[in-house]
């Protein structure tokens, strides 16, 4: 390679060194930040929302942009077209809108547009507040702000009962956008420290008509004292509230109403195809199962109006497999449980939901075909929510309404708020009915007959809570053929109409109610003296607002569909002797309820205050209660027969002087004092210490005896003594005399006498064979007292049991 080319690659990388930047000045992020900001500001007051087709029109960040893009929003709706703008500006808005018009976009961009404008950072802490009704709605609505806000930097929340308390308490301070339920939400107002609300800036309520009513209402009112009164406000549902105390409570400026469908021809959207169907009670579940079966490939929502309802429907219909999916839905369901339902429901293209009132405000379950109310909704704004879960955004629907005979007039209600509602007619011919095999069921599952009755009991609960009397009357229900349509052989008593009934039965010895509320201490007084007896009636069911203590087990007869976390009301039971019985408790969260009247006899038993709220007892309340009982905890006292306490161990002083010692209020310790009191301890303590050694000796002493007697006892069983240890016994033996003859008396003389030499020896012999004669009979007598003995042992011995025979074995050689 020559030197020229070598120059002219030195000069090439010169060139191009000369050309990078190494040190250029780049724009700062929060300049550039802030001028967009104050562009976007500038455009607030001159949104024209008739001209609004697309999102990127209107004045929004282009990280909310592009986050609504990701997520397919590219085309306001109406209710949004109306708010965002309002709502930017920084009114307080009002919105109401049909289901499925998109009211959470309509609170979550203001939301998202106020913080970035703010340039809100995780040290400002928590800035915007969403409240909803049920724990389903607010996961809706954390998802949903959780991709639009996708390239923003905030932090969001969601605080809902069912989840770890500890995981929420310990970040709560981080979260600058909150979503939660009421009461878990005033729980951690009430015990969290690192809750702070003070920087808050918007608050939105969702379902807000749902949040504000009698179910909320304490707890409502806790949480709006805790909050900043200069705040933004923002309030969404499609059954809006007007009534100016919930919006005083709120403490509203100058609020915005906004209601794009409330000059519409329909108070339903137009897709949405509705129809009813007039029935008998018995034939409910059989249309069910009809309906199901002939509708196996679409995407079904069936409302009941209690939880034990769906408990069994859900069960039965699972063991008589239907052919497609079936999933329940309803509150006292595990939360992990619920969340899971929602989400494969969601994901699932056809399948069965049984669901109460849980799933009828807000959740946004994606195409679903039909929506089915077995039972009547409570008003038509329960309808307009549930029939809201189909036909959202622009696509169609259907949705079918049971009614029994004398439930029609909820047709009339429905149409005067505008809601198209058509009758058509079912071919009792074609229906499928079940019943033969649920009974099979219910007869081989106790537990499953025990939730058809439940289920029978809550609906007459429900129907005897609903507030319009004129449409629901538990009196005209057929409950026998309505028993046997569930399975049931024999109707459960139904106790709390039982009483309703004799009650009535009773006539004019039944007192009337007169029910005062005290603002004070938020108590009910009951007043049975009364002059005028109608008008004290009158004002009873004008006034009187009461609910029923919730049941133990599931539901609370209507309302039992919102965030159990909020169990807001006033617990009210109805008397009776067997209080104790779940089926006498009964829950309304609803307002304006009628109540039956009471007897003067439960009147006064209610009045001694059985179901009135006790004030919680603190630690310090609970100690001083102990002191003034003068309770010596952990202290065990023994007691003899005579009823004497008995002194044991060593904590217990036995000395007057010790005794003296401890009574003393002194502070510190006289060590000379306690060497005597030491001392004075120690001869008692030898006292007691004798008495036990005492007692041990004398414990011993009486174990040998009973030993002594015990084997005693058993050489008695065996025919055996202790004179047969020296010699045998021979009384049994023949007298000698009667074998060798007896002898004479000259015999007897002739041994006095002096014997010569021969007669000495044939006296010798004679003796020696005498002798040899007793030692054959002595040997005699010895064989046969031993095979007497042995004969005695197997006759012993063959009763006994191998261990038993060694044991026998063992003693004996002891003996010997």
């Amino acid at each position: 390679m020559s030197e020229n080319d070598g120059k002219n690659k030195k000069d090439k990388k010169k060139k191009g060194k000369a050309k990078v930047k190494v040190f250029e000045k780049k724009p700062k992020k929060g300049d550039s930040e802030q001028t967009l900001i104050e562009k976007l500001q500038a455009r607030y007051e001159t949104i024209d929302t008739s001209s609004v087709t697309k999102f990127s029109e209107l004045p929004i960040s282009p990280r909310t942009i592009k986050g609504l893009r990701e997520c397919g929003y590219t085309k306001p709706t109406e209710i949004q077209k109306a708010t965002i703008g309002l709502a930017l500006q920084g009114k307080d808005i009002l919105g109401a809108a049909q289901t499925g018009s998109g009211k959470t976009l309509a609170f979550i961009i203001p939301i998202l547009e106020k913080l970035f404008s703010k340039q809100w950072t995780h040290l400002d802490g928590l800035g915007a507040l969403v409240i909803t009704p049920t724990r389903e709605l607010a996961y809706q609505i954390f998802e949903t702000l959780r991709k639009v806000g996708e390239h923003h930097d905030f932090s969001a929340g969601l605080i809902i009962g069912g989840k770890d308390l500890k995981f929420e308490r310990n970040r709560m301070d981080q979260c600058n956008i909150i979503i939660c339920t009421p009461g878990r939400l005033l729980q951690h107002m009430d015990e969290n420290p690192l809750f702070d609300c003070v920087n808050m800036k918007i608050l939105v309520l969702d379902e807000a008509d749902r949040c504000l009513d009698m179910g909320f209402e304490q707890t409502m009112n806790a949480i709006i004292a805790n909050i900043p009164l200069e705040r933004q406000t923002l309030l969404f549902s499609a059954t809006q509230t007007k009534s100016v105390k919930d919006l005083a409570r709120l403490s509203l400026v100058d609020p915005s109403y906004v209601s794009v469908h409330e000059n519409s021809e329909f108070g339903t959207p137009k897709e949405l195809q509705q129809s009813y169907v007039v029935c008998e009670l018995k034939d409910k579940i059989s249309i069910l199962w009809s309906f199901i079966k002939n509708h196996l490939k679409q995407k079904i929502i069936i409302f009941f109006s209690s939880c034990k309802q769906v408990k069994y429907v859900y069960e039965i219909f699972c063991k008589l497999r239907p052919g497609t999916s079936l999933l329940p839905l309803y509150g006292t369901l595990h939360q992990l449980r619920r969340m899971d339902i929602y989400e494969n429901f969601c994901k699932k293209s056809s399948a069965v939901l049984f669901a109460t009132d849980l799933a009828a405000r807000g959740l946004d379950f994606p195409e679903v075909h039909w929506v089915v109310q077995a039972d009547c909704p409570e008003d038509s704004a329960t309808y307009i929510h549930r029939v809201g879960r189909t036909a959202r955004y622009h696509r169609g629907g259907e949705s079918l309404l049971l009614l029994l005979e004398s439930e029609v007039k909820m047709v009339e209600r429905l149409q005067e708020k505008k809601i198209p509602v058509n009758k058509i007619e079912i071919n009792p011919m074609k229906l499928n009915n079940p019943v033969r095999k649920m009974e099979a069921f219910l007869a081989k599952d106790p537990t499953l007959k025990d939730t058809a009755q439940r289920a029978f009991v809550s609906y007459a609960k429900a129907v005897f809570l609903m507030k319009d009397k004129d449409i629901f009357n538990v009196q005209s229900l057929e409950t026998d053929s309505f028993a046997n349509s569930l399975g049931l052989a024999i109707p459960p008593r139904i106790r709390f109409l039982q009483r309703m009934n004799a009650r009535k039965a009773e006539g004019p010895k039944v007192s009337k109610l007169v029910a005062t509320n005290n603002k004070s201490n938020n108590k009910k007084y009951f007043n049975t003296e009364s002059d005028n007896e109608d008008e004290d009636v009158k004002k009873a069911e004008d006034n009187v607002s009461v609910k029923f203590g919730k049941d133990d087990d599931e539901d609370s007869g209507v309302s039992d569909d919102e965030d159990e976390d909020a169990n807001k009301s006033t617990p009210f039971q109805l008397p009776d002797d067997d209080s104790s019985d779940e089926e006498n408790m009964l829950q309304v969260k609803r307002m304006d309820h009628d109540i039956e009247v009471l007897n003067e006899d439960e009147i006064e038993a209610m009045s001694l205050g059985r179901n009135s709220k006790k004030k919680p007892i603190t630690k310090a309340a609970l100690a001083k209660k102990l002191l003034k009982k003068k309770i010596v905890p952990n202290k065990k006292i023994t007691f003899d027969d005579e009823g004497d306490a008995v002194i044991s161990g060593t904590k217990d002083k036995k000395s007057e002087l010790a005794q003296e010692y401890e009574n003393e209020d002194e502070g510190g310790i006289d060590i000379e004092r306690a060497r005597l009191i030491l001392r004075e301890e120690d001869k008692f303590d030898k006292q007691l210490f004798k008495q036990k050694v005492k007692a041990k000796h004398k414990e011993e002493r009486r174990k040998l005896k009973e030993q002594k007697k015990q084997e005693q006892q058993e050489r008695d069983d065996f025919g055996e003594s202790d004179e047969s240890d020296e010699a045998p016994d021979l009384s049994w033996m023949p007298d000698p005399d009667e074998i060798y003859g007896k002898k004479d008396s000259d015999e007897e003389e002739q041994e006095f006498y002096k014997p010569s030499d021969d007669e000495t020896v044939e006296v010798k012999k004679k003796e020696k064979s005498k002798k040899r004669k007793q030692k054959q009979t002595i040997d005699n007598l010895e064989t046969v007292l031993k095979k007497k003995k042995k004969q005695k042992i197997d006759k012993v011995t063959s009763s006994l049991s191998v261990n038993e025979a060694e044991e026998l074995a063992l003693m004996l050689l002891k003996n010997k």
